[in-house]
């Protein structure tokens, strides 16, 4: 038996996470995620590519299903509110230009 170094309590020489707290007894053991599983690179992707990146988000190992959709859900929604708005924009610009007489 030893005690975990986080909780104190007792717990098998063999163990590598404390059944108390959950803590990770050897870091070295611990699996390493990839750097671009980093949230500030999720969070660049996401601004940059849009739902392109969601594969990011969907094979992240951390991550909880519930934060996967929502996550999915807001980049979608935002997506579709963005196209709608360049559609206008775009009807806009066309508008000013036979206004002044470009077609």
């Amino acid at each position: 038996m030893k005690t975990c170094p986080s909780c104190v309590g007792e717990i098998e020489k063999e163990a590598l996470k404390c059944p108390f707290c959950g803590e990770i007894l050897n870091k070295s053991d611990q699996p390493q995620t990839k750097w671009y599983f980093s949230t500030t690179i999720v969070v660049i992707a996401l601004l940059s590519f849009g739902p392109f990146a969601l594969p990011l988000v969907w094979f992240h190992p951390r991550y909880k299903t519930t934060t996967k959709v929502v996550v999915s859900f807001i980049v979608i929604a935002l997506t579709v509110w963005f196209c709608f708005i360049m559609k206008d924009l775009y009807l806009q610009v066309l508008e000013q230009a036979k206004a002044l007489g470009l077609f």
